[in-house]
């Protein structure tokens, strides 16, 4: 009875000492010179991001020659790299270059969110590539009526509520922790693993049940991914023609390493990581899949995809046109004045 009644009197007393309101980032440990060097080239990389994946989105949703499912769901893409990397970076390059590296709590249980949700409607999205890409290759003449535009559009959708509701698991299970001395966090954001180590209460159910979300979505995601492209590629040796090879694997190659890039640092984030007990070096791992994966993925699809090219090239040349026409009336416009 004794134990039992010191135990409630110390919950209670660690529920009424969770008076943490703001977080301090330890960041990176750089040098005054270091620190300006990596702030614009985070600066550069960022606005890269922004414009790829931006002109991206906008071909997709202007052009109607990019009205297809495959385009669809590759602008939908492009648009959760600009929230997710918006969600990390500014905040970033803020506390690189300030001394005081705070953030609220609930600013905090924000990001935290934010990240889950674009992170988690990225692997459902890649995911769906995947299956319409098995549908266009392993089933090609009923391609256009089971992946119609409307179809796709609502898988789309679908993605982004999942992605959206499910994370309220993970905000749920953090925002229930109590927080009774330590606010230092080893990162350079809102990371669930890093909040519940400041933690004083008990994390083992919180911990789980954030362990079994994120194993759901990374695991399900991929496992519908490779065995779409286990289908594909069994296709794809089946075929008789060369050519007829050579085009089905170029539609899918930037896809495939898009996946490979975007899994590859995810898993080596979680894993592999973890197990080196290397702060800095997590947090490097964790820049590279949160700035370099954002960056390079409008470099692989924009490099090889033609339709892209042709559609940019369209539109480069109507501007040029109307810039020219533009031009040309106001100088005569002006020449008809004079005269």
């Amino acid at each position: 009875m004794a134990s039992h009644s010191s135990y409630q009197n110390m919950k209670r007393f660690q529920e009424n000492q969770s008076s943490v309101q703001v977080f301090y980032f330890q960041g990176f440990l750089f040098t005054n010179r270091q620190q300006i060097l990596i702030s614009l080239a985070i600066v550069l990389i960022y606005i890269f991001i922004l414009l790829g994946n931006a002109l991206i989105a906008l071909l997709v949703c202007l052009s109607s020659q990019l009205q297809n499912p495959l385009y669809i769901l590759l602008g939908n893409f492009s648009f959760t790299e600009i929230c997710y990397t918006s969600v990390i970076i500014p905040q970033t390059l803020v506390h690189i270059v300030t001394v005081k590296k705070t953030i609220s709590y609930t600013g905090c249980l924000l990001q935290l969110y934010f990240c889950s949700s674009f992170g988690c409607t990225e692997c459902l999205l890649l995911s769906t590539m995947a299956y319409d890409r098995y549908l266009a290759i392993c089933h090609p003449l009923r391609y256009s009526s089971l992946m119609r535009s409307s179809v796709c559009i609502n898988l789309s959708l679908l993605c982004w509520a999942a992605g959206l509701l499910g994370s309220l698991l993970p905000l749920l299970m953090v925002s229930k922790l109590v927080f009774c001395g330590p606010n230092q966090i080893n990162h350079f954001f809102c990371d669930s693993m890093k909040l519940f180590a400041l933690s004083c209460t008990d994390i083992y159910t919180s911990k789980l049940s954030v362990f079994f979300f994120a194993s759901a979505v990374v695991l399900g995601s991929s496992l519908l991914i490779l065995s779409s492209y286990a289908f594909i590629m069994g296709t794809i040796l089946k075929m008789s023609s060369t050519v007829a090879k050579q085009k089905a694997f170029s539609t899918c190659a930037s896809h495939l390493m898009v996946v490979s890039l975007f899994y590859g640092t995810l898993i080596f984030m979680y894993i592999a990581s973890p197990a080196m007990d290397n702060n800095e070096v997590n947090k490097g791992i964790s820049l590279i899949y949160t700035i370099v994966t954002p960056m390079l993925n409008p470099i692989i699809y924009s490099l090889r995809n033609n339709d892209i090219h042709r559609v940019l090239d369209l539109k480069m040349i109507r501007v040029k046109m109307f810039l020219y026409s533009k031009f040309n009336g106001s100088i005569n416009s002006r020449l008809f004045a004079e005269t």
